[in-house]
């Protein structure tokens, strides 16, 4: 019988929530098979089995742990049940499983949600023929549909509700007034914490500027297809901030610092964090030297950050150790927003929705597809100079894509202008 202990996840870090058991109690487990999940105050991360055997649980879910006490045991002088397959045979069952499960989804999404009336009567699903057609005129899926009539008959008041409430729960009654509570999770508290020291412990504040996307959306509507073709990426507007805030980063030293205790320290290289809204929580893994990277590498390294952040699967090395944050409200649809900096940074840059408007140029009215942009500052260290050049360099940056491959025009390099 050997015991498998919480492992160390990091310096600061000494206590985790169990959140899951992927495996129950008395179940035979391989070797390196996932036990169960949990969550600290950064990162979630899964326990491995150490050897083969039968797994006794001794922690429960929802269970507080500190680092190092025992969250299970396996029994690895137990005989393998025998009508259990092998470590590799399992495997192939497993795929041939995952084929056949998204085959029945596909089969299943392709269906219309339209009932006719012994569909209704064979899903055990009662609702008046008014009913019926309204549902069936709109493809609604008549068993997410409540009904509030005699034996939860489904009525044409019932129907409409569902209409104009798309986005609550179907099912719930009308008028209702129940609450639920949950306990508030580890990352979660870790937000609330960390939001709340960076507005009292900074003297924030936040400049705005506005960035004309004209050239930028042209380049990606021009070579979008051959950079997907030849990168297996898509060619997004996160790598082209990224590369601008990088180049102007290095110009701006001083909003690529921090303050810790009485000392400024300035970096060399920078490493950007990008904000992603993650299943718990918002998460900033962090995308290391952007200054040596190309638009290619940032864009794969978006995607492998993003990806990881919204199937828990991010360490806390890859959450640690950004110099400078980009956050993107606008793919919900902010216009403007007031980011806070992310500790122990100095600044943040808040990207929007990109909108059209009429703006005036060269003396006409013209509408463009403008980004409103915000960039919030600790103003103890970076003054309104360096926030202000920062802003408006990136946005030099973003109107002219061309300067992004060297930081300065082509034509004043060539002539060493």
């Amino acid at each position: 019988m050997i015991e498998i202990k919480v492992p160390q996840v990091g310096e600061s870090i000494n206590e985790v929530t169990l959140v899951e058991w992927l495996k129950q109690d008395g179940d035979w487990v391989e070797r390196d098979e996932l036990l169960c999940e949990f969550e600290s105050e950064k990162a979630t991360f899964e326990l491995n089995a150490e050897e083969a055997g039968i797994l006794h649980i001794v922690a429960e879910e929802g269970e507080d742990l500190e680092v190092g006490a025992v969250a299970c045991k396996i029994d690895t002088s137990a005989e393998r049940p025998a009508d259990l397959p092998k470590a590799e045979e399992k495997t192939t069952e497993v795929k041939e499983e995952t084929k056949t499960a998204e085959s029945n989804k596909e089969e299943s999404n392709s269906s219309t949600a339209t009932k006719t009336k012994e569909d209704f009567k064979a899903a055990g699903i009662k609702a008046t023929p008014l009913a019926q057609a309204m549902m069936a005129d709109v493809k609604m899926d008549a068993s997410q549909i409540k009904g509030s009539g005699s034996q939860g008959k489904i009525g044409k008041m019932d129907v409409y509700q569902a209409l104009q409430n798309p986005g609550a729960a179907t099912s719930q009654a009308l008028f209702s007034r129940e609450k639920s509570t949950q306990r508030m999770s580890n990352l979660r508290k870790t937000i609330s914490r960390r939001l709340v020291e960076a507005k009292n412990s900074t003297a924030m504040l936040t400049t705005f500027n506005e960035a004309d996307m004209t050239e930028i959306m042209a380049i990606r509507k021009k070579y979008k297809d051959k950079f997907r073709e030849e990168f297996d990426v898509n060619l997004g507007f996160m790598s082209f901030f990224a590369k601008a805030c990088a180049i102007a980063l290095q110009e701006w030293p001083a909003v690529n610092s921090y303050i810790a205790e009485d000392e400024i320290i300035e970096h060399s290289y920078v490493d950007i964090s990008i904000a992603v809204s993650a299943p718990k929580g918002l998460v900033v893994p962090v995308i290391r030297n952007v200054e040596s990277l190309d638009m290619a590498e940032i864009e794969k390294a978006v995607v492998d950050v993003a990806t990881k952040a919204r199937n828990n699967k991010l360490t806390l090395e890859e959450m640690t150790g950004g110099t400078f944050t980009i956050t993107n409200g606008g793919v919900f649809g902010s216009l403007m927003s007031t980011p806070i900096i992310n500790l122990p940074q100095s600044a943040i840059l808040g990207m929007h929705k990109i909108q059209e408007r009429p703006m005036a140029i060269n003396g006409k009215v013209e509408i463009r597809p403008m980004m409103y942009l915000a960039l919030s500052y600790d103003h103890r260290i970076i003054d309104g100079r360096e926030s202000v050049g920062f802003l408006v360099r990136v946005k030099e940056l973003l109107e002219n894509p061309s300067l992004l491959l060297m930081g300065k025009d082509p034509i004043e390099s060539l002539l060493k202008l």
